[in-house]
C-alpha cells in the first residue's frame, strides 16, 4: 500500500477493474428550462456524430444496471454534459400512497441534504414533467465501482490494513447521519459502495427517519436486513435508537474480519438465538422493551454463558484491540452499546484513521513542505436534518406538488436542467429492466 505523494496513490490497489460503460442518450434543454415533451434534442457521448440519423451500434448500446432494490433500479450512465459517468437512481411508484410519497420526499431530501466524503448524496435531480404527468423520480449520484458485499465474497484478499480503513470510513459517515438525527436503518455490505482504492460511501436511504426523541413514539420493526438487525429489533422493541445501526456496523466488522455472516440464521428468531449463542443469555434489565413473547422465549430456554472468545477465531486479524471494540459494539442492550462516535475513538482505529487522512480524503491536503490536516477529522453535521414538512403532507397530490416544487427549486441557478429522451432506445431498455425487477 503506498502512502506517499500528493497524487493520492492507490491505497487498496486494483480490488474490482472498471469495464468501459457505454452510451445513453438524455434530452439537455439548453434554453427554456422546460422538459421535451417529443424526445427532445438527443446529446450523445462526445466524439460521436451528433448529425446522425442513425444512431451507432455503439451508441446504442445501454448501459448497464448496477443494483436493484426494493424501491428502485440503479443504473450506470454518462452524464451528456461533461462526459462523466455517473449513476442514475430510478424511484418508481411514487404516488402509489402517502407512505410511499412521504418515504421518497424524505429519501430525496436526504439525499440534497448530505454533505459527507463517506456518504453518497444527489450530484443533480433530472427535470421533471409537468405535474400531470409526474409519475416518478430520477436521480444522479457518483458512480461507485462495487459493494462492500461483492468484496468480501470475491477472493480478493483483505488485510487488516483493509479493514481498519473500511471500518473507519463507515463510522465516519455514520457519526455524521447521527449528528444530524438520522437513523440509516439498514446498514449492510451491500449498502456500503465502495471504490478500488478503497474510498467508502454509505447509500439507500430508502428506509432512514429521523430518531424519534419520544420514547412513548411507537416506531417500525420492519427495518434492518436480518442478519444485521439488532436483538432489541429482533425482540420487538417498539422504540429504538442509533444503536441499531452501531450492531450492524459491529456485524460487518466481523464479516471483514471472518469474510463470512456472523449471524446467518433463517428466521428471526434463530437469528436471535445465534446472538445469545455468542454473547449469553441477557439479564432481565436488557430485555425491558421486548415483546413478551420475545421474552418469554429467551427465559424459557436454558441459560447461555458468553461464548466471546470464539471472535478470535474468525482470523488473524481478531487482534485484542479488533475483538475489544467488536465487544462494545455487540452489546444486548442498547443502552451499553458503544456509540458511532465514540467507536471513532477506539486505538483499533487509529491507522485507519491515519491512513484515509494520508492520502484518500478530500479534507487534508499536500504542500511541498508536507501534508496540511484538517482540524476535525470526523466533523459532526452541520445542523440536523428536519423533516417538518411531513406535517404539510395530507394527501397523495400535495406529497406530488410538494416534490415536484422541491425539485424545480432544487435546480434553480445550477446546471443545465436534464431529462430523460423516451424515445431512446437506451431509456426503453432501462424501462424494461425497471419493470422486471
Amino acid at each position: 500500500m503506498a502512502f506517499h505523494g500528493s497524487s493520492r496513490p492507490t491505497v487498496c490497489g486494483n480490488l474490482f477493474p472498471g469495464s468501459e460503460l457505454g452510451h445513453k442518450y438524455f434530452c439537455v434543454n439548453t434554453t427554456t428550462g422546460t422538459t421535451s415533451t417529443g424526445g427532445g434534442a438527443a446529446i450523445p457521448q462526445p466524439h460521436s456524430n451528433p448529425a446522425s440519423e442513425v444512431p451507432s451500434p455503439a451508441e446504442m448500446e445501454p448501459d448497464r444496471p448496477i443494483g436493484y432494490g426494493a424501491f428502485g433500479v440503479v443504473w450506470s450512465v454518462t452524464d451528456p454534459r461533461d462526459g462523466r459517468k455517473v449513476a442514475l437512481k430510478k424511484m418508481p411508484n411514487v404516488f402509489q400512497n402517502l407512505v410511499s410519497c412521504k418515504r421518497v420526499f424524505r429519501e430525496l431530501r436526504m439525499l440534497c441534504f448530505f454533505k459527507h466524503d463517506n456518504v453518497l448524496s444527489a450530484l443533480d435531480i433530472l427535470q421533471p414533467p409537468q405535474i400531470d404527468c409526474f409519475e416518478e423520480i430520477y436521480v444522479i449520484t457518483e458512480l461507485m465501482q462495487s459493494d462492500l458485499h461483492k468484496v468480501i465474497v470475491s477472493p480478493q484478499p483483505l488485510t487488516t490494513d483493509h479493514i481498519k480503513v473500511f471500518l473507519y470510513q463507515i463510522l465516519r459517515g455514520l457519526k455524521y447521519l447521527h449528528s444530524a438525527g438520522i437513523l440509516h436503518r439498514d446498514i449492510k455490505p451491500g449498502n456500503l459502495l465502495v471504490n478500488s482504492n478503497c474510498l467508502l460511501k454509505i447509500c439507500d436511504f430508502g428506509l432512514a427517519r429521523v430518531e424519534e426523541p419520544d420514547p412513548s413514539r411507537h416506531m417500525t420493526q420492519e427495518v434492518v436486513t436480518q442478519y444485521y438487525r439488532a436483538p432489541e429489533v429482533l425482540m420487538g422493541c417498539q422504540h429504538y435508537t442509533s444503536s441499531i445501526d452501531v450492531w450492524s456496523v459491529g456485524c460487518i466488522f466481523a464479516e471483514l474480519l471472518g469474510r463470512r455472516i456472523l449471524f446467518q440464521a433463517q428466521s428471526p428468531i434463530q437469528q436471535l438465538d445465534l446472538i445469545t449463542d455468542l454473547l449469553g443469555t441477557p439479564p432481565l434489565s436488557a430485555m425491558a422493551s421486548a415483546c413478551e413473547g420475545a421474552r418469554a422465549h429467551i427465559l424459557r430456554g436454558p441459560h447461555k454463558p458468553p461464548s466471546l472468545s470464539v471472535l478470535y477465531m474468525l482470523s488473524d486479524g481478531a487482534t485484542h484491540e479488533a475483538v475489544h471494540l467488536l465487544c462494545r459494539m455487540l452489546v444486548f442492550d442498547p443502552a451499553k452499546r458503544i456509540s458511532g462516535s465514540d467507536a471513532l475513538s477506539h486505538p483499533y482505529l487509529d491507522e485507519g484513521r491515519l491512513r484515509y487522512h494520508t492520502c484518500m480524503c478530500k479534507c487534508c491536503y499536500s504542500v511541498p513542505s508536507g501534508r496540511v490536516y484538517t482540524r476535525d477529522f470526523e466533523p459532526p453535521a452541520d445542523r440536523p436534518f428536519s423533516h417538518n414538512y411531513e406535517q404539510s403532507m395530507h394527501s397523495v397530490w400535495q406529497g406530488k406538488e410538494l416534490i415536484h416544487r422541491f425539485i424545480t427549486e432544487h435546480q434553480q441557478g445550477k446546471r443545465v436542467p436534464l431529462c430523460i429522451n423516451p424515445q431512446s432506445a437506451a431509456f426503453k431498455t432501462f424501462i424494461s429492466a425497471v419493470r422486471h425487477t
